[in-house]
């Protein structure tokens, strides 16, 4: 027996030494490094294939094909920007806009569009009713980005009018993430192909299993018709977002359709997304005025509300959206409401929070009742005990599955995206954010979120006390690990 024993110590002292190479040769948050170090050694074997596929850094083939694509749409967003309105409230861009607009722009890469007519929308069945009015509408092009696309009832019925567009020579190209789409395979997007229709998988979720990376997604949820009108949001494609799936029940969501010069940055976006994924050169976009249309008002009703458009991914060194949100949420006089699935913050998003609270301002966070994920939800109820005791009201909706991501700041700034409050989104997922400075839609927002509250109820301090010892005790553990959830 004494050749196992040595087996076993030689096991334990390289599973050790690699533990510590594999997360210290790579330059990662001090939670995010403990948290793996705690899998790693804890589960020996199991938690060296975990870290291979999920620990792993994006792979520098893909860093350098998204890295090296070029914004070919600004000039016509300029155009746009430059046949705006002059005159936009000043209340809106005030000199506290000004300065989360300068972050943004900051490398400008996220110009503010001035010229946008945007509508909310918070039910499936209307978000999808009116998406698939505008792709029957849709005269010259369709590009389609979702996380996820399921081969349900809805999804055929969005996969069926693509074919259609797509015969009737309208160009048609979708990207979507493969693991997020797992029920939708490449059989079922190749009738799209052979309709004419062009279909990719994101580049990291391209040969997810081969190169030993499926932690990093396609989370953006884009739709842009003829350069024109545009959507962005939470809902994804599928029957669950109209509340059909018995574990959610009722689904609650935030998307936004934007009409005006804002849907050209969307546009963008979804371009160098595309060139960054295909396989071959012939698939390349370049600019031209379909893509990239002159706004002209006599062709398009546009609206007067500021907007930037921001997207992030962790092929930057730096989480820009992250920063750019906790400068924007730091600007909250009056308020500070976020609605979030997933409330699973960072230090220093925490610290901000806490922070702003501590300065009166009025910080309310909405979460979901039920789980989608049981990890990542005693992870959030560990946070929310945390928040509540810190001053922020933490609201728990009550009336189905809340997935929507929106921030609202004061009267005048709200956003509306894919990002959520957690790890993930900050520094693993591909996101993309709608920011208003616009006093109207900014009350709009205020209004749902007042009307979600009546559907909702506060957590208290003696609701925590009463939670059991079990449960604290998985909503401990999960907050461990909640930097590689």
């Amino acid at each position: 027996m004494v050749w196992w024993h040595d087996f076993i110590r030689i096991i334990f002292i390289t599973n050790t030494l690699l533990a510590f190479y594999i997360v210290f040769h790579r330059r990662r948050s001090v939670s995010t490094t403990w948290a793996w170090l705690i899998i790693l050694l804890i589960f020996p074997v199991v938690g060296i294939t975990l870290y291979a596929f999920f620990g792993r850094g994006i792979s520098q083939e893909n860093i350098f094909s998204i890295n090296k694509q070029h914004h070919i749409g600004l000039r016509n967003v300029q155009k746009s920007i430059a046949k705006a309105p002059k005159e936009v409230s000043p209340s809106d861009t005030s000199k506290l806009g000004e300065i989360a607009i300068h972050f943004f722009n900051c490398n400008n890469e996220s110009p503010l569009t001035k010229n946008n007519n945007v509508e909310l929308y918070t039910e499936g069945e209307t978000f999808f009713h009116d998406l698939l009015k505008d792709m029957v509408r849709a005269k010259e092009t369709i590009n389609v980005e979702f996380y996820t696309f399921y081969s349900d009832n809805i999804g055929n019925r969005v996969l069926q009018l693509l074919i259609k567009k797509a015969k009737q020579g309208v160009k048609v190209r979708v990207i979507y993430d493969a693991w997020g789409s797992m029920g939708a395979t490449k059989a079922w997007f190749d009738q799209l192909r052979k309709a004419g229709g062009e279909v990719l998988p994101f580049i990291t979720s391209r040969n997810m299993i081969t190169r030993y990376r499926i932690n990093y997604h396609l989370h953006r949820k884009i739709v842009v018709i003829d350069g024109r009108i545009s959507w962005t949001g939470g809902f994804n494609i599928g029957d669950q977002y109209l509340g059909r799936k018995k574990k959610f029940g009722h689904w609650r969501d935030s998307q936004v359709r934007i009409v005006g010069s804002a849907s050209l940055l969307l546009q963008e976006r979804f371009v160098m997304d595309w060139n960054a994924s295909i396989k071959r050169p012939e698939q390349l976009i370049r600019f031209n005025s379909t893509l990239f249309p002159d706004l002209d008002e006599k062709k398009i009703h546009r609206g007067d509300v500021a907007t930037q458009i921001v997207s992030d991914g962790p092929d930057r060194y730096i989480p820009y959206m992250r920063n750019g949100m906790m400068r924007l949420m730091q600007l909250a006089r009056k308020r500070l409401w976020i609605q979030t699935p997933y409330l699973i913050p960072d230090d220093a998003v925490f610290a901000t929070w806490q922070t702003i609270a501590m300065s009166g301002v009025d910080v309310r966070i909405m979460i979901p009742c039920k789980p989608d994920h049981p990890f990542i939800y005693r992870a959030t109820q560990w946070y929310a005990n945390e928040l509540t005791r810190c001053g922020v009201k933490i609201y728990i909706y009550e009336d189905g599955f809340l997935h929507a991501k929106t921030t609202i700041i004061d009267d005048s700034f709200s956003t509306v995206g894919s990002m959520n409050q957690d790890y993930r989104s900050y520094d693993l997922n591909f996101e993309d954010n709608a920011i208003f400075y616009d006093k109207k839609f900014t009350k709009k927002m205020t209004e749902v979120f007042e009307a979600d509250m009546k559907k909702s109820h506060l957590l208290t301090r003696e609701e925590i006390k009463k939670q059991g010892r079990i449960l604290r005790t998985l909503q401990s553990f999960s907050r461990m690990l909640s930097p590689i959830l």
